[in-house]
């Protein structure tokens, strides 16, 4: 299945005492671009996290964005630290005996204190492995959006292909008669200039022309292409950059098909392939 380089996922992971939130998105790149954002507890996984994305993606501006929150209320005993409570009442006594006009403490100014609320310790083992599972989680989320965007893709090109299939098979069966109509307008043009002594030199003169206009072999040309396209979207992994040249190959041959045009309807085909191809050619650009 092809893959669009546009996707998002996100999963938040909750622990006893820290809950993590974990955001992945990609979009359009060339190549594979990796940007981290990590809460300072995560830094270290920064070459874990980036062989876990290596391993799934090929191409795509991705971010990978990893937050900690910890609550700051406690769930040992009454939360507070006996340690410090006891410090803090020592200094404040210390204090009013050398400075007897200060206010005391609030409560609220003891619970501000630094270490004077308790709170669990985190495991950083613990924590790195929990997190690295659920990126794990998220970065198959984000593999299945962007799964089901390049299901979407293919879809649209096919459309198009189908198309630009019908333009070229239209076209094919008028082309003997457009080449007869051809050559007998060059010749009676001819003739008019060189008269009939010049038999040998309008024949060549005509042949010449009618191998410059043949577009027969452009024709066959761009069915090839349409069936490796076609081929080349019913394959897994990353194909956006065969897709990418096949566009190129199309659009030199519906070119090269409107350069070589000497009537009507192979210039309106040529135009409507052009466009066509642009189209699916936009479409491409997505492709992982």
């Amino acid at each position: 299945m092809i893959a669009s380089m546009t996707g998002f996922a996100a999963r938040s992971l909750n622990l006893d005492h820290a809950s993590v939130n974990i955001d992945l998105r990609s979009v359009n790149q060339r190549f594979l671009e990796l940007h981290f954002r990590l809460a300072d507890e995560f830094r270290s996984l920064e070459p874990q996290l980036r062989e876990l994305i290596n391993q799934r993606l090929a191409r795509g501006k991705v971010e990978c964005r990893i937050s900690l929150t910890v609550p700051p209320v406690a769930t040992l005993d009454n939360g507070l630290n006996p340690g410090i409570l006891e410090r803090l009442a020592s200094w404040q006594t210390d204090v009013m005996q050398r400075l007897p006009g200060s206010a005391p403490l609030s409560v609220n100014e003891i619970l501000r204190w630094p270490g004077a609320v308790q709170t669990a310790a985190l495991s950083q083992d613990a924590l790195n492995e929990a997190t690295l599972a659920a990126v794990r989680e998220t970065l198959d989320e984000l593999v299945e959006s962007r799964q089901r965007e390049g299901a979407k893709l293919k879809q649209h090109i096919l459309d198009r292909l189908a198309a630009a299939v019908a333009q070229v098979a239209g076209l094919q069966p008028l082309l003997p008669a457009l080449a007869t109509a051809q050559r007998e307008k060059l010749a009676e043009r001819l003739r008019d200039a060189l008269g009939e002594a010049g038999y040998e030199r309008l024949a060549q003169e005509v042949a010449l022309a009618a191998q410059k206009a043949d577009i027969d072999e452009e024709c066959s040309r761009l069915t090839t292409h349409f069936s490796e396209v076609r081929r080349v979207l019913n394959q897994t992994g990353a194909v956006g950059k065969r897709l990418d040249f096949l566009m190129q190959e199309l659009h030199r041959e519906a070119n090269t098909l409107g350069s070589k045009s000497v009537a009507v309807e192979t210039s309106r085909v040529s135009l409507e392939l052009k466009v066509l191809i642009e189209q699916m050619r936009e479409q491409v650009q997505n492709i992982e």
